[in-house]
């Protein structure tokens, strides 16, 4: 796989130069490249209780992304999922530890337990303070004597180090931290592993399954399961959490494992406020991507149980980059449309012919979605198919409610509906086609005269025309035969969808933006669309 990355042994060293480079001078680091690679605070005096923590690096932003004022004071790097050498463990501590000490805090790896602790060691042997504490919040393996640390560390992070930096003594921020480990539990699943740089993808995870539990380094989780969408991978996820939580106001903290979009992650927090456990969420820390596994398509969530003062610590401002912040979970009022905006709608009225012929005409579009989309994939961004099905799928939905009988009305109810429930400017025009064509319906034109009005008013504003390898290069003539009948008609619509294929050049829509090659030999999948519906209507 191809990654935006330089010479592979490097890769650590290049991020947090990155890194440091982005930080507004809030940043810098120790000289001790490539062996020892410690990044610390710029402003650090030493005054209070320091906090270092790191591992292997491919979790970004962690760590780095989470030193700064009011969070960590050093993170120590180690190679990509390899964990840090006990002189790069040391040196972050001897370089942040003052007077007041310094805690420690370490996930349950068995490399990270031992680097960092002998780090300790010897730094206590030096004289200075230090504290260190294991993080262990994974409940995969219920069974497991050492249960793996997740993105539940960073509960640690947080309000440890907002307690030292408010002043509190280093017993004090172990045992603060020691009850949040103790109340945190985390749990990720994923629809892929990840690509380690310079390394051959493990394709572990069959197309179609999701591998619930596994690790923050692509370890194999405890079981794959059939996806069957967001919904479903948060209850397997939230079933193995409610089991060891108590029925109090809860932090959860929803984590992007690196490879899960924006949008996959809004859809996955609805989720979790609307499963079993949502009304045990009082904060919410996210959707973010926190602690990564590389690009691993997944999520993890994890959960803390508050305690007295975890609420005032948790939302204390910090100078960090990687830190989302926090956000109280409250009902939002919904809002009305404001009343200009409010559909008018005709009274519903029955007509079983009309209603058969839609539902007819739906199911060929939601039929053809599949096709669709792999030709619009040629041209455009491989949506028309799905744009198309929904539109239809949602006409069918409202079919009852449409004035059937009047059928001047319902071409302006068919225009109303497609323009709230059919996305893209695709859903525009053929609102305003539909629209103008009830316009005209009501002028005393027939209907294939409407139709053809209405496709005037969709070229006027669109501004599209034949030739411009749209849907009009195979309406505008399926219109123009329709008075010769629906034989004559398809075979127009379907002469003029094979002429698309001959157009090199796109002058509507995204197929603008394709070059010749790309667009030869491929029909547009508008024009498709509609000599196929004639078809279908044809052989009826």
């Amino acid at each position: 796989m191809q990654q935006f990355i330089n010479d592979k042994d490097k890769i650590v060293t290049d991020a947090i130069d990155g890194a440091i480079a982005a930080s507004g001078g809030a940043l810098t680091r120790l000289d001790g490249y490539p062996h020892i690679r410690v990044v610390v605070r710029t402003d650090w005096d030493k005054t209070k209780v320091a906090l270092v923590s790191g591992g292997g690096s491919g979790h970004e932003p962690a760590h780095v992304g989470f030193v700064g004022r009011g969070m960590l004071t050093a993170a120590v790097c180690g190679d990509v999922f390899a964990s840090p050498s006990v002189d790069a463990g040391l040196a972050g501590i001897l370089a942040v530890t003052g007077p007041e000490g310094c805690l420690l805090i370490v996930k349950n790896y068995t490399g990270d337990r031992l680097n960092f602790g002998l780090a300790a060691e010897r730094a206590r042997a030096l004289g200075l303070k230090v504290g260190i504490v294991i993080v262990d919040d994974d409940i995969a393996l219920p069974n497991l004597a050492q249960a793996r640390g997740l993105a539940g560390t960073l509960f640690v992070h947080k309000i440890a180090g907002a307690m030292a930096e408010n002043g509190a003594s280093l017993e004090e921020c172990v045992a603060s931290a020691d009850r949040v480990i103790k109340s945190s539990r985390s749990i990720g699943i994923s629809l892929d592993t990840c690509t380690v740089p310079g390394s051959q993808k493990e394709e572990r995870i069959p197309k179609g399954m999701v591998e619930l539990g596994l690790g923050i380094h692509g370890e194999a989780g405890v079981e794959q399961a059939v996806f069957k969408g967001a919904s479903n991978a948060i209850t397997q996820v939230v079933d193995r959490l409610s089991n060891s939580m108590s029925q109090t106001p809860h932090v959860a903290l929803i984590n992007n494992l690196g490879g899960s979009c924006v949008l996959e992650m809004s859809i996955l927090t609805k989720e979790l406020l609307s499963s079993c456990i949502g009304k045990q969420i009082k904060i919410l820390i996210g959707p973010d991507s926190m602690m990564t596994a590389l690009d691993m398509h997944g999520f993890s969530v994890s959960v803390m149980e508050l305690s007295e003062g975890d609420e005032a610590l948790i939302d204390q401002m910090v100078s960090v980059p990687g830190w989302p912040g926090c956000k109280s979970i409250v009902q939002t009022p919904i809002l009305p449309l404001p009343d200009r905006l409010s559909p008018v709608r005709m009274p519903a009225s029955p007509h079983k012919p009309t209603k058969t012929f839609l539902t007819h005409c739906c199911r060929v579009l939601i039929s053809s979605q599949e096709d669709l989309n792999t030709l619009d994939a040629k041209s455009g961004d491989g949506d028309t198919g799905s744009t198309l099905a929904s539109a239809a799928t949602a006409l069918i939905g409202a079919m009852d409610s449409l004035p059937l009988a009047d059928h001047t009305q319902l071409l302006r109810a068919i225009g109303l509906e497609l323009s709230q429930t059919m996305g893209g400017s695709s859903g525009i025009l053929l609102s305003i086609f539909f629209a103008a064509a009830g316009d005209a319906s009501s002028s005393g034109r027939s209907l294939r005269e409407a139709l053809q009005d209405g496709l005037d008013r969709m070229r006027e504003i669109g501004g599209a025309n034949p030739g411009d390898r749209t849907m009009i290069d195979a309406l505008l003539p399926a219109l123009d035969a329709l008075k010769d009948g629906l034989k004559e008609a398809a075979f127009a619509a379907r002469k003029g969808a094979e002429y698309t294929a001959t157009l090199t050049t796109a002058k509507a829509g995204r197929a603008t933006y394709i070059n010749a090659e790309q667009l030869k030999g491929h029909v547009d999948p508008g024009a498709e669309a509609v000599a196929r519906l004639f078809e279908a209507l044809a052989k009826d």
